[in-house]
């Protein structure tokens, strides 16, 4: 794909994301025209559609358009690092790291609910470090990657049950965040991790030339005058901040980061350049549309977001790890 046709893919997809997040506030339990949004948000004329757009619809389209930019990179990062095409904030640990600092907090110190991006970091970088650990062996094989990770989820895994059944009186205001959940989130949700998204986007785009880098080979690497083991750890911290803040606001939603990357490549080639604001983009985009669907496809009854995620993402995991060269 030339020069000029990967800017206008990316200019065509900001466009789209924008006007996605104002016509998918259209759709809900209540339909709204496009005219009706703009004459309650501008004119202020119609108390209910402002309330339904404002208050609840916008928030939460722009809540999820950050998550899925976060996920999403996070994935190209991890990708990158680990040289495995398998690599999600999800399947490597990171995700369910994250969750169980998140629950810790909401079930024994929910005081502290404000500095859950913070302690949520913590423990992605903590279940990260666990996966690296265990899956080196001469060099990091995707294959172990991805068994580590799954031994990891697991035992974390194992710790969220236990709490949730020593808690059992509290986790009820958990349990959609267990499943990765936009319900009832608001402009406080979007306020704690607009900042965050942002500037770890910002770090991730100033990583471009060292994720490249690294595709490259670690001798080409360290002839090229970089540090490699510090190259993969700044790009792996900010994989882990990405995901693990995301986490820590809507819970745990799989598979963004695996699924978005692959189809950057596919589009955009192998050059980060153009692969991670495309991730940034499409990865809002996907997660847009699936929280749409999370809230409509159910009728009165909402399905979170990350089961939606998790049926989609199922079945593109596993064409993956059956494509050759993937495992």
């Amino acid at each position: 794909m030339k020069l000029n046709k990967k800017i206008i893919t990316l200019t065509m997809g900001g466009i789209a994301l924008v006007l996605l997040l104002v016509i998918l506030s259209t759709i809900g339990s209540v339909n709204l025209s496009l005219g009706e949004i703009f004459s309650a948000l501008i004119n202020n004329d119609n108390k209910m559609v402002t309330t339904i757009v404002y208050k609840m619809r916008l928030p939460r389209n722009i809540l999820a358009a950050l998550v899925g930019a976060n996920l999403a990179v996070s994935g190209i990062l991890l990708q990158s690092v680990m040289k495995n095409s398998l690599a999600d904030p999800g399947i490597t640990g990171v995700s369910t790291g994250a969750s169980v600092m998140a629950v810790i907090i909401l079930l024994l110190s929910p005081a502290y609910t404000s500095m859950l991006p913070f302690f949520a970091f913590i423990g992605g970088a903590l279940a990260c470090t666990l996966v690296y650990i265990m899956a080196w062996k001469n060099g990091l094989h995707p294959g172990r990657i991805v068994l580590s990770g799954v031994a990891i989820n697991t035992i974390l895994g194992g710790v969220i049950s236990y709490l949730s059944t020593m808690h059992s009186d509290k986790i009820q205001s958990a349990m959609l965040w267990l499943n990765g959940s936009l319900a009832t989130k608001t402009w406080v949700d979007v306020n704690m991790l607009i900042t965050y998204s942002i500037v770890g986007l910002i770090i991730a785009l100033f990583l471009i030339r060292s994720a490249n880098v690294l595709q490259l080979g670690d001798d080409a690497a360290r002839n090229l005058g970089f540090n490699v083991n510090l190259t993969r750890l700044a790009i792996s911290a900010v994989a882990v901040f990405l995901a693990a803040t995301a986490t820590a606001v809507v819970g745990i939603i799989s598979f963004v980061g695996l699924i978005v990357p692959h189809i950057a490549r596919m589009l955009m080639g192998s050059d980060h350049k153009y692969t991670i604001p495309f991730s940034i983009i499409f990865g809002a985009i996907v997660l847009l549309v699936a929280d749409t669907l999370a809230r409509t496809i159910g009728g009165p009854i909402e399905i979170p977001v990350g089961v939606i995620m998790s049926i989609i993402g199922g079945p593109f995991f596993l064409y993956l790890l059956r494509r050759k060269g993937s495992y």
